[in-house]
C-alpha cells in the first residue's frame, strides 16, 4: 500500500494553503456544492450538482486564460477545505475578479477565509501585477462581509434588492481592495529572497 502524498502547494499561509484544482477531488467540490449552507450565498444558488457537471466546470476552468482557481488547504491537516479564484483577470487595467468558498462548514469562523482572501491577493497583486480586486456579495452574508473587511476590502457600491433567496430580496454589495492599500503576507518575502539567490 502506497502512502498518500502531500498535496502541491503554490502559496503558503500560517493556518491555509492554495494548491491548484485536482480531478480527485472533484466529489469532495460536488460535496460542497450540494450543501445548501455552503452555497446559499453563492452566485449558483441552492440546487443539486452532479459529478458530470462538475467535471464539466474543471474541464472548462482549465481552459480559462483569464482566471486562476486553487484548492485551499488548512495547513494543519494538509485537508482541502474550500476553493478561491481570481477570475476575469484583465492585465491591461490589472483587474480582477475574486471568488472564495470554504466548504467545510466545520472550518467556519477560524480565519480560514480571511487568510485565504489576502493570500489570492497575494497571488494577484505580488505575482500577476494586478492593481484593483473586486468581488460582489450578497448583503445577507454578514459572515464573508467580515471576512472580506478584515482581509483589507472596501465597500465601493451597492445593487438594491437585486438578489433573491427564499422570497427575500437582498442588496448585492461590490467591494474592492487595492495594491497600494495591501500588505504582501507570504509572496513579497519569497520574490525578495530568490532576487537574493535564496
Amino acid at each position: 500500500m502506497t502512502e498518500p502524498t502531500a498535496p502541491l502547494l503554490n502559496v503558503v499561509g500560517p493556518q491555509v494553503a492554495l494548491g491548484p484544482l485536482r480531478r480527485d477531488l472533484l466529489p469532495l467540490y460536488t460535496r460542497w456544492l450540494n450543501d445548501f449552507a455552503v452555497t446559499r450565498t453563492l452566485a449558483v444558488g441552492p440546487a443539486p450538482q452532479t459529478l458530470e457537471a462538475e467535471a464539466r466546470w474543471y474541464e472548462g476552468v482549465a481552459q480559462q486564460p483569464d482566471a486562476v482557481h486553487f484548492t485551499i488547504y488548512e495547513q494543519a491537516t494538509q485537508r482541502p477545505i474550500g476553493l478561491g479564484s481570481l477570475q476575469r483577470i484583465d492585465h491591461r487595467h490589472g483587474t480582477a475578479e475574486l471568488g472564495l468558498l470554504i466548504g467545510e462548514r466545520a472550518c467556519w469562523g477560524r480565519g480560514y477565509g480571511t487568510e485565504a482572501t489576502r493570500l489570492l491577493c497575494d497571488y494577484g497583486f505580488t505575482l500577476l501585477g494586478l492593481h484593483n480586486i473586486w468581488l460582489a456579495v450578497y448583503s445577507v452574508n454578514t459572515r464573508a462581509i467580515r471576512v472580506y473587511e478584515r482581509a483589507g476590502f472596501t465597500l465601493v457600491g451597492r445593487r438594491r434588492e437585486a438578489w433573491r433567496l427564499g422570497g427575500q430580496t437582498y442588496d448585492v454589495l461590490y467591494m474592492d481592495c487595492l495594491s497600494t492599500e495591501f500588505e504582501s503576507p507570504v509572496l513579497r518575502r519569497w520574490l525578495d529572497e530568490q532576487a537574493a539567490g535564496g
